[in-house]
């Protein structure tokens, strides 16, 4: 596969917060980090997965890519939350075209909408653990009308979306291709974003259980807004320490001690549920992404709370970079921001 065939895609990973983009070369060597930004967003532009102002986001895109001088305008995005429904779901052994309407007339009792209301998909894991005449199918629906609104989205910034994936499994994407030396170990990938956070039971690299949750970094600046009663915006400066306020340092951290607990149990119980039904089998491995990752006390309580080893992902072990083009210090700063938009850009533009 050579760079100038047209299956290459940009990731791009649209946040509340920040929005990322990243292009991958595909040489003889491997994969090649080619391009790779990030802009803020305005605050309010993006509520609970859904576009509040269209305009502004497509600008801060069109001048990302302007910034970054991307030239390529095939792109593959990714969304979560509300709107997308994952399950697992057990069914007897089909062939496909017997699972396909099995699955598309009993979908509507694991989707809490209208089934014309959304688009679905799936993918067979594998035989159930409990029985070789049951299959485990891995169930996917996302309402239309959020494609649409993110379709309108990239083309309003004069870009061609060609895959519209799903957070989580574009985490997974990356972690699939990073040198890890034991994919036997039940791993939970966690990824904690500014108003949402991701999370992927797996093993050998096959998804035994997701669940998305509504917590994230903006549950600290509103409550710092709260308590020291100022904007939003100031708010969000001072917790990201662009504004200097050593007099309330301590309540900040507290703040964010609190906030961060409360991913921990949030976590605990999503392992705990996943671990009584499959005879107490443990999670063994936590790896971390996203802006949430070094906020005070969140690794040490997952360490404290769950008996597992805890890292950040680096998805920049799996490419070739050039540290003239990307210095080290930055690579270091955004690898666990970046890991969705370059999960985003390991697809093709053929990808299921």
């Amino acid at each position: 596969m050579i760079f100038g065939k047209k299956d290459h895609l940009v990731g791009l990973d649209i946040g509340s917060s920040f929005i990322k983009v990243a292009e991958i070369k595909v040489t003889g060597k491997g994969h090649v980090l080619n391009k790779l930004g990030m802009s803020r967003i305005p605050p309010g532009s993006i509520v609970e997965g859904r576009i509040a102002d269209m305009a502004a986001i497509a600008d801060t895109i069109r001048l990302l890519f302007k910034t970054q001088k991307i030239r390529e305008k095939n792109v593959a995005i990714s969304t979560g939350g509300h709107s997308v429904v994952i399950k697992t779901i057990n069914t007897i052994v089909k062939d496909e075209a017997q699972l396909h309407d099995t699955i598309y007339s009993e979908a509507e009792q694991y989707i809490p909408y209208d089934i014309d209301d959304v688009n679905i998909d799936y993918q067979v894991l594998g035989e159930s653990d409990f029985s070789p005449d049951q299959m485990n199918v891995l169930l996917v629906a996302v309402k239309k009308d959020l494609v649409s609104e993110y379709i309108e989205l990239i083309q309003l910034a004069g870009l061609n979306p060609k895959i519209i994936d799903v957070d989580t499994f574009a985490l997974q994407n990356v972690y699939e291709i990073l040198p890890y030396e034991n994919r036997e170990k039940t791993t939970l990938l966690i990824d904690v974003g500014a108003s949402k956070t991701s999370l992927n039971i797996l093993k050998a690299n096959a998804s035994l259980m997701m669940r998305d949750t509504m917590s994230g970094t903006n549950q600290i600046i509103e409550e710092v807004s709260s308590q020291f009663d100022i904007s939003p915006d100031e708010a969000e400066q001072v917790v990201n320490g662009e504004i200097n306020d050593v007099a309330n340092q301590d309540a900040i951290g507290e703040i964010s001690r609190q906030v961060a607990q409360s991913w921990c149990s949030e976590i605990c119980e999503v392992v705990n549920t996943y671990q009584s039904g499959v005879n107490d089998e443990k999670v063994e491995k936590i790896i971390l992404s996203g802006g949430g990752v070094f906020v005070e006390g969140f690794k040490d309580g997952l360490l404290s709370e769950l008996e597992a080893d805890v890292s950040i992902i680096n998805p920049f072990e799996c490419l070739l970079v050039n540290e003239r083009k990307f210095p080290a210090s930055y690579i270091e700063k955004v690898a666990a921001m970046a890991a969705i938009s370059i999960g985003l850009a390991l697809r093709r533009v053929d990808d299921k």
